[in-house]
This record gives C-alpha cells, structure tokens and sequence, in this order.
C-alpha cells in the first residue's frame, strides 16, 4: 500500500527486525527523510515491545515499516517468517498501518555508510540502526 502523493504527511517508524537487536528509524513523507534513531537491544518479547511503545508514545507515527528479510534471489528464508511475524504483532499491539519493505543488502550497505564516514560508534547496534534508516528511506523513496 502506498500513501496518496496529495495525502496528509505522516510519521513513520521503521524497524530492521533482528533476533539480538532491533535498529529503529524515523522519518517523515513529507520531507521524505530518514534518520537513524536507536537500537533496541532488549532480548525478551515484553522488553521489546514495551521499548517500541515508548518510542511510539514519544513520535507519535501514523505508519510503521518493517524490513523483511529475504535471500538476494527474493526467495524468502528463515528470518522472512520472523520479520512477518513482527509485523504482524505491531500491527495488533498498536493498531497502526505496518508496510513491509525489502531489506535486501541493508546491513552490508549500513556497514559500509559507517565505514565511509569513519563513524565513532562503528558497533552492530549502530549498523543495525543505519540499516533501518537505508530501509525507511527506500520505503520513503517508492511512496514519495
């Protein structure tokens, strides 16, 4: 589903679903923008599904966009199910539009935007929050 160019513009929380982590992103249809946000690294359902209430509590978005992993034929493989699962939980919990995005080479691409800016915190939950800004921003990018 795409929102109508002529639409209100919306927040929008992205999600780079990881079984460890968790990287978040923000942007907004309007600007077409993402940015990195933060990373959750809590490792239990509940603490992270209270983690993202916060955030959204705290951003108030009007979509949220998860990335679904799949094999770079676009086969899916055993984190596909996962992501899609995710999704479907933020979907119920908080009663918001979820979109699935292609996060084919996110990370591999999240990884090298660190290394090309020489960045401080070069950890995975950094690069796993890159990730989910590359996600928003090519979700931003097909519905602007």
């Amino acid at each position: 589903m795409t929102r109508d160019r002529n639409g209100p513009p919306a927040t929008v929380l992205a999600f780079d679903f990881g079984t460890r982590r968790i990287g978040v992103a923000v942007g907004n249809t309007l600007t077409g923008t993402a940015r990195a946000l933060t990373t959750i690294a809590e490792t239990d359902v509940d603490g992270r599904m209270a983690a993202i209430g916060d955030l959204i509590a705290q951003w108030q978005p009007q979509i949220l966009v998860v990335g679904v992993p799949v094999h770079a034929d676009g086969t899916p493989h055993a984190m596909t199910s996962r992501a899609q699962d995710f999704a479907a939980e933020l979907a119920v919990r908080y009663k918001l539009p979820v979109h699935h995005a292609d996060e084919r080479h996110t990370t591999a691409l999240a990884q090298s935007a660190l290394d090309d800016a020489r960045a401080g915190r070069k950890g995975r939950a950094t690069r796993d929050e890159v990730a989910a800004q590359i996600i928003l921003q090519g979700w931003l990018d097909d519905v602007a």
